[in-house]
């Protein structure tokens, strides 16, 4: 199986591609850990991706590209992969399918996680981490037995400033004008599969896995 998955922040993401990924016994591909393996690898990209990094700018799209296009020659793709992070826009989108185009092994599905933006604001805003231990906690889903207190090691909670209202709108904005075009991208090559991300998290993969059958 081969999958992309896509989706606003706050969707869990990040959550089903790990039970998705168990499921298909495939491995969780993240841009993330793309990064952080090249860059403590001292790689040529991760040099090249740490030098715009240490400067506050973004690390351009080819470097990007040909982070993931090297990743995908690892043997353990051999049986599939699951992308998340990646592709961000309709030219990585290109080029990924110009990459797995060549190589034969085209995508199987784009798993878009749909939710409302105000039940993202809901979910994003309500997190609380301690600043000791690093536990997380919900305002609403997840409260801590005394606000404002870590029930593992009585740290102090705080908000995260990504976490703040104003951002998570931004967030937002910036997802809609750079990462819905790949929703219509995928759509018009038939790839792509909604699922909604509202309930339990394992109603919401049981919901994926029947979609990709």
């Amino acid at each position: 199986m081969r999958l992309v998955l896509v989706g606003p922040p706050g969707a869990g993401k990040g959550t089903q591609a790990v039970h998705l990924a168990q499921h298909y016994a495939i491995p969780h591909i993240s841009t993330g850990d793309i990064f952080r393996a090249n860059i403590k690898g001292e790689t040529k990209l991760g040099l090249l991706a740490k030098s715009y990094m240490d400067k506050g700018e973004l690390v351009p799209d080819s470097v990007t590209n040909d982070m993931v296009a090297d990743r995908l020659t690892h043997s353990d793709v051999a049986n599939g992969f699951l992308l998340d992070g990646y592709p961000r826009n309709v030219e990585q989108a290109k080029f990924l399918d110009g990459v797995l185009t060549t190589r034969n092994i085209p995508l199987d599905a784009v798993l878009e996680f749909q939710l409302a933006n105000d039940e993202i604001v809901k979910r994003l805003s309500g997190r609380r981490v301690c600043k000791a231990c690093g536990a997380i906690f919900h305002m609403i889903f997840e409260k801590p037995k005394v606000d404002g207190v870590c029930d593992k090691c009585q740290g102090e909670l705080y908000q995260r400033d990504d976490d703040k209202e104003s951002v998570i709108q931004n967030r937002l904005t910036v997802y809609t004008e750079q990462t819905e075009p790949i929703i219509a991208y995928y759509k018009g090559v038939n790839l792509l599969k909604t699922i909604s991300a509202l309930g339990e998290v394992s109603a919401i993969s049981a919901a994926a896995i029947a979609a990709l059958k």
